[in-house]
């Protein structure tokens, strides 16, 4: 899960994508990069690290420009302690791209070698980014060949036929040199995208492009709307903005992870607002946690921190049960869910995570949680509860068991490393927690719940729940391969360590 922002005005627009790229830091702490545009000449500056300790004041400086491009970078594909792989990615033919992209191709594979045999094109990092720059790359070349302009119908021949070609989910947004910036997404519309607008006072109108709307509100744009799925928008120079729909079906499908744990609370997403759909998870818990326990046992709900705190104030509330804030995050540690390792996860827990004694003394707890991917760091807060004095600890979350590998863009890759991979109960989960109990709802709730915020959308992307993959290209085999791959890759980690 990555973060990407776009931003087109009259005025220098380097502060404005660092700003954004803040409001977006949650979706991905592991690297961040900026292009800017001013004239005919890209500027770049990106690195490992959080947004803050990425650029310096003399960066900035260096980033001139009145179109920008910004990415915070979650690595889910490639190497992700390389900084080859930190995006805005650059090519320099047709015309000079950057391009920054969030999401994950599920046919990188082939189109690298199609890259290579077909387009010779050269990749030089192991990102599928890198890849779907390529595959665009080609195909604006194809649409401008035999001495053709770049007009926005070159532009849309282009990403139709990039449609074409790619599996998988993206969000992407690039600027082309000299031309303007293009925004697109994938057919299925797993990934989210939307775009708004601001009239300076000088008449001229900027717009932006972003993962989340949050950046919106932070930045003072008007939030205009989502892309649909395999739509395309075009700004030229002069600030002219179109709209083609580029897929030949499109669908939306919606990752329905993005309302249960990685969007904002502040933000909407495909007309569903995050904060809102946390609370009615919230509700259907409730419902789910009064058949599983006697609520005479629970004498407190507490939600770990941050973003499982919507759904357990409203779990607390229909329920009648007091609620209390049990455990202090320490607000300078990464989110351990998308921290890379299973060690490092483990330890950061507690350096994350205090428990308050006085709110656990003596009592029976319930805690709620948004999912329980790994269940590493569920162990750990159980753990940290029994030893702050609880006496019983339950367990919910608002998420169902993740019995699937996610393979559009979210770091649960293999089945071996889910905790519910091989199709574990709740009680055989909650013996492995350490947990009197553990409550889930079923994933035909999560889907119903999203579904009735905004009836237009007829399904969520909720594969990770139910193993059912919107793109239709997932086999057995390709799983098979990803837990093959997984696997060689600890193994070659051990046979490292040992040799030290």
């Amino acid at each position: 899960m990555c973060g990407i922002i776009g931003l087109m005005s009259d005025t220098p627009v380097n502060q404005r994508v660092y700003d954004a790229l803040h409001l977006l830091q949650h979706r991905g702490q592991d690297a961040a990069g900026i292009a800017t545009l001013d004239g005919l000449q890209f500027h770049f500056f990106k690195g490992l690290d959080l947004v803050r300790d990425v650029f310096r004041t003399r960066n900035m400086r260096d980033l001139t420009g009145s179109i920008g491009i910004g990415h915070v970078r979650y690595p889910t594909q490639g190497n992700a302690t390389s900084p080859d792989e930190c995006q805005p990615f650059y090519v320099n033919a047709p015309f000079g791209i950057a391009f920054a992209h969030n999401g994950n191709l599920t046919n990188a594979d082939d189109l690298r070698r199609e890259l290579y045999d077909t387009d010779r094109r050269h990749l030089n990092t192991t990102s599928d980014s890198e890849v779907l720059l390529n595959v665009l790359a080609s195909e604006l070349s194809r649409a401008t060949s035999e001495g053709r302009r770049l007009t926005k119908t070159a532009v849309f021949d282009a990403v139709r036929a990039l449609h074409r070609r790619v599996r998988g989910s993206y969000a992407c947004v690039a600027v082309i040199a000299g031309k303007g910036m293009l925004a697109f997404r994938d057919p299925c519309g797993i990934r989210p995208i939307c775009w708004g607008s601001n009239k300076l006072e000088n008449g001229f109108t900027e717009y932006m492009v972003s993962s989340e709307s949050v950046t919106m509100i932070g930045l003072g744009f008007k939030t205009e709307r989502d892309l649909k799925p395999g739509e395309a928008m075009w700004i030229d120079l002069e600030g002219n903005v179109s709209f083609s729909q580029c897929a030949d079906e499109p669908s939306l499908h919606p990752c329905a992870f993005e309302f249960v744990y990685f969007a904002r609370p502040d933000s909407t997403i495909d007309g569903i607002n995050v904060y809102a759909a946390r609370l009615r998870l919230g509700e259907i818990l409730a419902d789910h946690v009064r058949e599983a326990v006697d609520l005479k046992d629970i004498d407190v709900v507490m939600p770990i921190p941050d973003s499982a705190r919507p759904c357990a104030q409203q779990l607390a509330q229909v329920l009648g049960l007091p609620y209390r804030e049990g455990f202090i995050k320490n607000r300078y540690m990464g989110r351990t869910f998308i921290m890379p390792g299973q060690t490092v996860r483990k330890k950061s827990v507690r350096q994350k995570l205090n428990a308050m004694p006085v709110e656990f003394e003596g009592k029976s707890v319930l805690l709620v949680d948004d999912s329980i991917v790994r269940g590493t760091t569920m162990t750990e807060i159980v753990r940290m509860a029994r030893e702050a004095g609880a006496v019983k600890v339950f367990v919910a979350s608002s998420a169902p068991r993740v019995m699937f590998p996610n393979v559009y863009g979210i770091d649960m890759p293999t089945r071996s490393e889910l905790l519910c991979g091989d199709g574990k109960s709740a009680e055989e989960v909650a013996k492995i927690l350490g947990a009197d109990a553990v409550i889930y709802p079923p994933v035909e709730d999560l889907n119903k719940v999203l579904c009735d915020m905004n009836p237009s959308v007829e399904s969520f992307d909720c594969s990770c729940f139910d193993g059912r993959y919107v793109t239709g290209d997932i086999t057995p085999e390709y799983l098979d391969a990803l837990d093959a791959k997984a696997a060689a890759a600890k193994t070659a980690v051990k046979a490292a360590g040992s040799d030290d």
